[in-house]
């Protein structure tokens, strides 16, 4: 991850939510693309079950849900934090990374080795969070939530290093959208 300043990769997320009250854990299964491109910009572009578009500029965090025709707008620094994508967007800055992470190996399982990174903060909503390499590729990013819910994103057709037109990390609401500022 340190020497990759650029990527492209399809994705597939599983969110699994655990069973409450002797209840059955409910799975969501969604789909997209994602690219990065440090330091701090990322596009996530989910196709399915939901439309949905994730844009960080360096600046501002923009979500867009092509359903509701709804954009939030919110100060990226704020949004981010400690969250799994400000792992992949500050990668290549260990440091930084380990001003606001735990970072230690983790055991090799499923053809895969893992790092694990737990956030310092106690306060937040996020346990922990594996990333899983195959070779120097990320292939997956594992999150544990203070709720127990777990998500996988698994990363496929992976492409390193690719030339991403500046225009991959700007937004700009379509127009009647309604745009919410927080």
């Amino acid at each position: 991850m340190k020497g990759t300043q650029a990527a492209r990769s399809d994705f597939t997320q599983v969110v699994t939510t655990p069973g409450k009250d002797g209840q059955v854990a409910r799975q969501k299964t969604s789909s997209g693309s994602f690219e990065f491109q440090r330091p701090g910009r990322f596009r996530f572009v989910y196709k399915k079950p939901f439309e949905q578009t994730i844009v960080a500029d360096g600046q501002t965090l923009w979500f867009y849900d092509v359903d509701l025709n709804q954009v939030t707008q919110r100060p990226q620094a704020q949004a981010l934090g400690t969250t799994p994508v400000a792992l992949l967007a500050s990668a290549a800055d260990l440091q930084a990374l380990r001003a606001d992470f735990t970072l230690e190996s983790a055991p090799a399982q499923d053809g895969l080795q893992w790092v694990q990174a737990v956030p310092k903060a106690k306060d937040g909503q996020l346990q922990n969070v594996r990333v899983g390499f195959r070779g120097e590729q990320l292939a997956v990013l594992e999150i544990l939530d203070s709720f127990g819910q777990r998500s996988s994103i698994r990363f496929d057709n992976l492409q390193p290093h690719p030339q991403l037109p500046a225009s991959t990390f700007q937004f700009k609401p379509p127009v009647g959208a309604d745009v919410l500022k927080q």
